[in-house]
């Protein structure tokens, strides 16, 4: 069952009936893939309503395992978290949230997908503890020494292993169904939305909190930062995947407003500053520091690509954002160019190092996935080919990413070593 099929059966409600019961989420998909073509008929309406109705009446009946399995792993990735307070680490010395936060984070978003989804099997159960102990064990064995730059990139990329090593876990270790790994995507962002506002009423109720206890002369600052913000900042990405999975009609919503109010304002963006730096003259082949803001700035505007694109098929305005989008990867490759020069001049100046390498592989596999998906984006905006063929390209590319993660955080301290 796809998108066409669904539309050419949009007058039969016979039809619909029937492929409602044989595959569900397929029906959702399609019905949700030709929102823009079919919104006025009354059949789609209903089905909508159809649809959102019962998914109002799944979350109003949340099961308790689900509950459990939320409190069990957000109690475990919080102790985790807190264990430099329980056994006296330093953790300034030993690194400990640089190497560990990101591990105890995605172990406890893992034991959550896998409690609610009552994952067995002593395969996958094996697969799952040696992705999480490998890294834990290797990264942990690693000198605590902050000057060295090889060491320093493992930490910043074992987050980045860390998602794609999730992402397997949430499709059910099902890596070749290209479809999950779309899924995935949109997912995270929906994951990243929601983490985001956690994180902000968080603040917000600390600050409150503190302000309060601090009028009648006592002072908490110190303990609910130690205690509530810190295990409150590992929880929340839990607290936002339950919140995902049983209430969809509203975090679905999320994602495609802000993508389609976001991504034209990053275009702007990064126009003006594009003609910025040509009229200022900026070199970014002497100014290491601004090549860095090119590369940081890179990898942002790439993930606003990626989840933009993922959400679009979902939007109402799909001809307008689809447009926006393919502007902003052509806009996005043409400083990726010039950050690839600036590499590449630095690269026969001063040698290479483990910094260089990581910036000039990064910015190359960036740059062949940009170059794809600008193809696909002009395919799909000049010749009206659908906008799922995008987010194929982007899920295919997924494992590029992961190889790369994996060669940075286990052979970069081993091939350079303090270099």
């Amino acid at each position: 069952m796809d998108e066409n099929h669904v539309k050419e059966n949009m007058p039969d409600p016979d039809e619909l009936e029937r492929m409602y019961h044989e595959d569900r989420k397929a029906f959702e998909k399609g019905l949700s893939e030709i929102e823009s073509s079919e919104e006025n008929g009354p059949l789609y309406r209903f089905w909508k309503i159809r649809l959102d109705y019962d998914k109002r009446l799944i979350a109003s009946r949340i099961p308790a395992t689900e509950i459990i399995a939320l409190v069990i792993a957000c109690f475990i990735a919080g102790m985790l978290i807190k264990l430099p307070a329980f056994l006296n680490i330093d953790t300034e010395k030993t690194l400990f949230y640089e190497r560990n936060a990101a591990l105890i984070a995605f172990l406890g978003l893992s034991l959550f997908i896998y409690w609610s989804d009552r994952v067995t099997g002593w395969k996958y159960l094996l697969i799952s503890s040696v992705f999480f102990l490998a890294p834990v064990v290797y990264i942990n064995l690693l000198p605590p020494f902050v000057g060295y730059r090889s060491f320093n990139l493992a930490y910043i990329y074992l987050p980045l292993m860390l998602w794609c090593i999730y992402g397997i876990i949430y499709m059910g270790f099902d890596v070749k169904d290209i479809s999950k790994r779309s899924e995935y995507i949109r997912y995270n962002g929906d994951l990243a939305i929601l983490t985001g506002l956690i994180m902000i009423a968080l603040m917000a109720l600390a600050a409150i909190t503190i302000a309060l206890f601090s009028v009648i002369g006592i002072s908490v600052q110190k303990l609910y930062q130690e205690t509530i913000l810190i295990i409150g900042a590992v929880s929340s990405p839990i607290v936002a995947a339950f919140i995902i999975r049983n209430y969809p009609f509203v975090t679905n919503k999320l994602a495609p407003i802000i993508a389609t109010i976001f991504s034209p304002f990053v275009l702007i963006t990064l126009i003006v500053y594009l003609v910025t730096v040509i009229i200022t003259k900026k070199d970014p082949f002497n100014d290491r520091n601004f090549l860095m803001v090119i590369n940081l700035m890179l990898t942002g505007v790439m993930g606003v690509i990626v989840f933009s694109v993922s959400e679009v098929s979902v939007s109402r305005r799909k001809r307008f954002n689809s447009m926006v989008i393919f502007i902003l990867a052509v806009v996005t490759a043409l400083i990726n160019i010039l950050a690839l020069s600036a590499i590449f001049y630095r690269l026969g100046e001063y040698g290479i190092s483990s910094n260089r390498a990581a910036v000039t592989v990064s910015n190359l596999l960036i740059f062949v996935n940009l170059i794809l998906i600008t193809i696909d984006l002009y395919k799909v905006n000049f010749r009206n080919e659908a906008i799922t063929k995008v987010e194929v390209t982007i899920a295919k590319y997924l494992p590029v990413y992961f190889i790369w993660t994996i060669i940075v955080v286990f052979g970069f301290p081993l091939i350079f070593g303090a270099g």
